[in-house]
């Protein structure tokens, strides 16, 4: 069973124009009965363009593939050679590269576009962060870096996350930090991937609010933005009466910040992150999470970061759960 909608006073079924998804359009949407009706039907269908292209017995597979083809169409991208990552490992982009756009609206508009297609699409999670980061004043490279997301999604336009219908209560949570690499602030990025059981259920990709001193600080950082969400997801999960199998880890895989939490004693040198440091403790000292060292092998977080090379990118995209539509 799944959700559809129908539009009454409307001549067409066509979607909301990319880019343009706004609160306008959420509130008309959800307020006005003449605009959309919301049924229950046997055939999956197509939800605020999120398609629920495979529901079987076996499981769901949520996809933006109409909403990804209609952005390609508006940009001209629809034959668009298809490249392997989102976005070039070098060189790097700043807020200096390349000329000013003439106008930026275009620039813009895609990024926005983008930002909503994240929903479904942890793998495109840096690439989108980083390019909002140069919304003030875009530049042609950007534009080029932006439209480079396009191809890459030209060739992976039925990827989605697949829910299996057999999977486990388990919670935890990847977390990771690339220290100070962006040249402009030299302000780090922090990311993590949540899974219950075997599906990535909430991912982040974002700069942190100001310049770490050490790695282990901003790792540190990371884990506990990571371990905030899994206690709101896991308070959620007890309001619905949904209880865990086991007690919620987060991985991290810096030694430093991995020991950090284990240890009671609080160095003097660490007071600058105290509120980070008192909020995970406290949490382990309860009983309520875990933290856990991972190889920066198997630190799935690590493709929200930055950008990687094709191999590692396609590897981590495997198993962050991003996959091809499944065989009917």
């Amino acid at each position: 069973m799944s959700v559809a909608y129908t539009k009454r006073s409307m001549a067409s079924s066509r979607l909301p124009e990319p880019g343009i998804l706004n609160s306008r359009h959420f509130s008309s949407a959800w307020d006005s009965k003449t605009r959309l009706q919301i049924r229950l039907c046997s055939s999956c269908a197509l939800v605020m363009i999120i398609s629920t292209s495979h529901c079987t017995a076996a499981g769901l597979h949520l996809s933006q593939r109409k909403y990804i083809l209609d952005l390609l169409n508006r940009y001209n991208m629809l034959n668009a050679k298809p490249v392997s990552t989102p976005m070039a490992s070098s060189p790097k982009l700043t807020l200096m590269s390349g000329t000013s756009l003439t106008d930026p609206t275009s620039y813009r508009k895609l990024v926005g576009s983008l930002l909503y297609l994240a929903f479904t699409r942890p793998d495109i999670g840096y690439a989108v962060n980083r390019l909002s980061q140069f919304m003030h004043r875009p530049t042609e490279d950007h534009w080029q870096a932006a439209k480079r997301v396009l191809r890459y999604l030209a060739g992976a336009t039925t990827h989605g996350i697949f829910f299996s219908a057999k999977n486990s209560l388990s919670l935890h949570g990847f977390s990771d930090a690339d220290w100070g690499v962006d040249s402009d602030d030299y302000i780090s990025t922090n990311a993590y991937v949540i899974y219950l059981g075997s599906h990535p259920i909430s991912w982040s990709a974002k700069k942190q609010n100001g310049v770490a001193r050490s790695s282990t600080e901003a790792e540190y950082r990371a884990v506990a933005n990571n371990a905030t969400e899994i206690r709101w997801i896991s308070n959620l999960l007890t309001e619905m009466g949904i209880s865990t199998s086991t007690k919620p880890v987060v991985y991290c895989d810096n030694v430093g910040a991995t020991f950090l939490c284990a240890n009671p004693v609080f160095h003097s040198r660490m007071k600058h992150i105290a509120l980070d440091y008192h909020f995970v403790r406290g949490h382990i000292q309860q009983g309520t999470l875990r933290i856990a060292h991972v190889t920066t092998k198997d630190q799935l977080a690590d493709a929200l970061t930055k950008p990687l090379p094709r191999a590692r990118f396609l590897e981590l995209r495997d198993k962050i759960g991003v996959v091809k539509t499944p065989p009917s």
